[in-house]
């Protein structure tokens, strides 16, 4: 722990635990398109010289690189998406890039936010959706073992003659690489944690190609550094992930959906708090406002019709006599808050019919968009769960005297909540202010600027805002010697990251980003 390391012959040293960004080198890339030609027949020689496996074409380099949702900061992309099949594949493409200084952006279900598939430094896209096996289901063992490509959506129906399911559900086509990337959840997250919660081990492959499996299956270990844990949310900027053993449990038994409407946002968030500090184990609850359940309305995407009212999905599970109490308790704490309807599902068919409009609000959201060339941005703020109804109201604030159509979606059984609004272009500057106020203010109330997204490249100031130079400092220690070809101190880097190298700046239609740097790998959920 108190070992001086310091190389005489370099300006650079590492006799400090932390790493501030001014005493940082700053990384060497090369992606040259005279280098990344010479390196595509070595990339053929892995995958062979089928176009689907190696890949140039425009609007897909696009598509990898900036999304409706998540928007690139600049116009650069990758040169050449890839697409490997296997671990070893991951590790010999990886030997090539760190070999040639090639920068690498990987890539599972696209659906990151924040700038997250950004190819902001070019070289290549490392597509792993072809990576989608199940490579084994201990059912008794209550976990299984995934490639990196493989959508929990998909692991949940080859899971259900056996009674069990992953529980971690963020947006649908989100995959298992991403998912572990950014430490994601969704609206099972009060009542089963995060992905954190659910990974028992990894296979990732490093910089420079090695192969590393950080665990097998136990269910508990002391057995060093828990590297599983440092891989989870690292935004893929430790390594790239291919495969996971993931854990499992039984699906709930008797659900039920029950749909409550309040007068105002804040009697429904104050009627989750009392219920949460009851210690009432839902699983699920979740909020949406007027203009969200009329976005879901519009959408015509479920079979029934909403009301635009603030309304509360509440979703139980577990055995009849359970289900029965906990749907009392809410009865009765809701009845205290003013409730103005209380909607019960009457069968399967009914649950999972109410229970797919909360499912589809964002999707519905993204369809509101007031006029054809205006941009959508979100939040993903996370506060301790006292202070989520004063938030959630200064947001509301905002929106109403932006004029900008906006909505609030929240976790709130764990104080998880997003803002999503549509802008005109030239009024990107303000949408940003009520982005950055919201990260602010969320920080201020000791939460986090993110949930379950991650950080991206949209999210670099906030970073640095919520946890202070310190940390960021300490995160760079810790990936710099994973990263470069020499850990005393070379700036040969395969990929950058955002507490790396905060010269990467670009210029973007919103603000520009300034403090931390680019991220390298891409991160979803």
């Amino acid at each position: 722990m108190g070992t001086r390391l310091q190389r005489s012959s370099s300006t650079f040293t590492h006799a400090l635990s932390t790493a501030s960004l001014d005493n940082t080198p700053k990384p060497a890339h090369n992606a040259s398109n005279h280098n990344i030609s010479e390196a595509r027949s070595e990339f053929e020689s892995i995958l062979g010289k089928d176009p689907s496996s190696i890949s140039h074409h425009p609007p897909s380099l696009k598509a990898h690189s900036s999304t409706e949702w998540s928007t690139s900061p600049t116009p650069r992309t990758a040169s050449l998406i890839l697409y490997p099949t296997s671990t070893q594949h991951v590790s010999e493409i990886l030997k090539i890039c760190h070999r040639r200084f090639i920068p690498v952006t990987p890539f599972t279900g696209g659906t990151s936010f924040d700038g997250a598939l950004a190819a902001t430094r070019g070289g290549i896209c490392l597509d792993l959706s072809r990576m989608d096996k199940i490579v084994a289901i201990h059912a008794r063992d209550l976990d299984a073992v995934v490639q990196a490509g493989v959508k929990w959506d998909a692991l949940n129906k080859e899971l259900l003659p056996t009674g069990l399911f992953f529980p971690v559900d963020p947006g649908p086509s989100a995959a298992i690489g991403g998912m572990i990337a950014t430490n994601c959840s969704g609206t099972n997250a009060y009542r089963y944690g995060t992905m954190k919660d659910w990974v028992l081990s990894c296979t990732v492959v490093l910089a420079d190609g090695t192969i590393v499996k950080t665990r097998h299956r136990p269910r508990k270990s002391s057995a060093g550094y828990d590297l599983t844990r440092l891989i989870v949310g690292s935004s893929g900027t430790l390594g790239v992930v291919t495969e996971a053993a993931v854990k499992l449990t039984a699906f709930p038994q008797n659900l039920q959906v029950v749909l409550v409407t309040f007068p105002s946002l804040k009697e429904a968030v104050d009627s989750v708090v009392e219920l949460v500090q009851q210690g009432q184990q839902l699983e699920a609850m979740e909020l949406l406002d007027p203009q969200g359940m009329q976005a879901i309305d519009a959408s015509r995407t479920t079979k029934r019709r909403w009301r635009a009212e603030v309304t509360m999905f509440f979703k139980f599970g577990g055995a009849t006599g359970v289900v029965a109490e906990q749907v009392r308790a809410v009865e009765e704490v809701t009845a205290r808050y003013g409730r103005e309807s209380w909607e019960v599902a009457q069968g399967k068919e009914d649950v999972e019919d109410l229970w797919s409009g909360r499912k589809q609000a964002l999707m519905s959201a993204l369809a509101q968009r007031p006029n054809p060339t205006d941009r959508f941005v979100t939040s993903d703020v996370a506060v301790p769960i006292s202070r989520l109804a004063e938030i959630i109201g200064e947001c509301h604030e905002m929106i109403e005297k932006s004029g900008f159509w906006g909505s609030v979606i929240g976790h709130v059984g764990d104080g998880n909540f997003h803002l999503a609004i549509f802008y005109p272009p030239d009024r990107a500057a303000e949408a940003q202010r009520i982005i950055d106020n919201t990260h602010k203010r969320g920080v201020e109330m000791e939460g986090t600027v993110t949930g379950e997204h991650g950080i991206g490249v949209q999210l670099r100031d906030a970073l640095e805002m919520e946890l202070g130079d310190a940390a960021i400092g300490m995160m760079r220690k810790v990936r710099l010697p994973l990263s470069t070809r020499d850990a005393y101190g070379r700036t040969e880097s395969v990929y950058s990251l955002w507490v790396l190298d905060g010269r990467d700046r670009v210029t973007t239609p919103l603000p520009p980003i300034v403090a931390l740097g680019v991220i390298g790998w891409v991160r979803e959920g």
